[in-house]
């Protein structure tokens, strides 16, 4: 037997081994996956309700929210590139509010991911942070959690507010010549999410009915 012989039956044996092994490891992460995916999925859920329940009282309605929600694609109005979901709060049947995943693409970091949550009467029940890339212990004071002040956190200042209230034009921060505080050194973190909301309560206002008059799980 040459050489040559041995080596390429070695060659294909180490192959077939390689092969076998790769199989059945693809196989035991697809198991896994199958067997694991419904805790993630229960556990992302129960995350996205703790954001929602920080801007909307629980007792405020009675549907299952996450599961009454209309898809919308790309929407600059809410600082979303490509696409999210608006939920629908009832209660007895009764619009109470919408939550808007949201955006605003124009913080120090880059993008900050926002929810926001705009009673039927058109005020705000409050405004979160999901994500961002601000600067730490400068800019990262629009997510309550790392706001210093937690007495009286900076993004707390826009529970209840509404267009009535402050006019679009006014929805900016008081150096912009609106009505908002912010921190001084890190004015364009609180501006961006300012800006944002303010356009979150604009487009609420003018497709409110649409909304909420939209089959659950559609597209807008």
């Amino acid at each position: 037997m040459s050489d040559r012989y041995t080596a390429t039956r070695t060659s294909l044996r180490t192959a077939g081994i390689m092969i076998v092994f790769t199989l059945a490891f693809t196989a035991m992460m697809s198991q896994t996956y199958r067997v694991t995916r419904p805790s993630i999925e229960a556990s992302e859920q129960e995350q996205k309700m703790r954001l929602i329940n920080d801007v909307l009282p629980p007792d405020s309605y009675d549907n299952a929210l996450l599961e009454d929600f209309v898809a919308v694609g790309r929407t600059p109005e809410l600082g979303l590139d490509r696409g999210g979901r608006i939920y629908r709060a009832r209660r007895a049947g009764v619009p109470a509010a919408l939550v808007f995943e949201a955006g605003a693409p124009d913080g120090y970091g880059g993008r900050i991911q926002l929810v926001v949550a705009v009673g039927a009467d058109g005020r705000l029940g409050g405004v979160r942070v999901t994500a961002h890339k601000e600067t730490p212990g400068l800019g990262d004071y629009i997510d309550p959690r790392k706001d210093r002040n937690k007495t009286q956190p900076w993004i707390g200042q826009f529970a209840g507010m509404s267009l009535a209230d402050v006019a679009p034009a006014q929805w900016k921060v008081k150096r912009d010549g609106g009505v908002f505080a912010y921190r001084i050194g890190a004015t364009i973190s609180a501006r961006a999410v300012t800006n944002a909301t303010g356009r979150v309560l604009e487009y609420a206002a003018e497709h409110r009915d649409a909304l909420f008059a939209a089959s659950t799980g559609s597209a807008l």
